[in-house]
């Protein structure tokens, strides 16, 4: 993994973290919405929303687009691919030892 990759899985992770930005990426998931439209699912300030909606953003987990004066925010899947990576690593790992079990296992049944 290069440096940079390094820095964008740490950003994902960081986005990731608060579930405050996990439930944000839940309601993106069913629509793209704007801040304002954001806001009115939490009881928090819309810079709170929107300093969560930079985070995400800084994470690669969602994209934002101007149309007009409305800015509005979009689940990005791709932005997923770091953590999937991650996960995919522990994936090999747990299938590797229960592999090496099952032949212990194997080698000592009578």
């Amino acid at each position: 993994m290069t440096a940079a990759q390094a820095d964008a899985a740490q950003n994902t992770f960081r986005a990731l973290a608060d579930p405050t930005r996990r439930d944000i990426l839940r309601l993106l998931g069913n629509r793209d919405m704007t801040i304002a439209e954001v806001s009115d699912s939490f009881d928090m300030t819309r810079a709170a929303v929107k300093k969560h909606l930079t985070v995400l953003s800084d994470g690669g987990l969602i994209t934002v687009r101007t149309e007009g004066r409305t800015r509005i925010n979009a689940l990005d899947p791709q932005g997923f691919a770091p953590v999937l990576g991650w996960l995919e690593y522990f994936d090999d790992f747990w299938d590797d030892r229960l592999l090496a079990l099952k032949s212990a296992l194997e080698r000592n049944q009578p």
